[in-house]
């Protein structure tokens, strides 16, 4: 039983890192001391454990970014029809400026792709 209340602050120490609190604080939050966290903090296998999860929150992070990334797009397009000169002036700047560097992701991750799967073919 000790073994699952330990598992359940070390969960919550993890999250509590990997969302962004200090040592400190996140030994709090775990209801922890500090110089457990410490401990905790030191092991290599908990560390991997809190970038994975940082890594989890980044990536639903951007699926919600993601999703609201052609609604963005549809108010900006509408913004080329403004009246003001400087509102349409804005609008082009922001989708030649980010078409480019969406494209330049978009290209960067496909080749990525197409590097770690020849990469995979070459270790069998």
């Amino acid at each position: 039983m000790a073994e699952n209340g330990r598992r359940k602050r070390d969960d919550i120490l993890a999250l509590a890192l990997a969302a962004g609190q200090t040592l400190r604080d996140a030994a709090a939050t775990a209801g922890i001391g500090e110089r457990t966290a410490t401990r905790r903090w030191a092991d290599p296998e908990f560390r991997r454990y809190v970038a994975d999860l940082r890594y989890e929150m980044t990536e639903r992070a951007l699926g919600k970014l993601a999703d609201g990334m052609a609604e963005a797009g549809q108010v900006l397009r509408a913004l080329l029809q403004a009246e003001r000169e400087s509102v349409r002036l804005g609008a082009c700047r922001a989708i030649l400026e980010l078409g480019v560097k969406l494209r330049e992701a978009v290209e960067l991750e496909r080749r990525l792709a197409a590097l770690e799967a020849r990469n995979e073919e070459f270790k069998k």
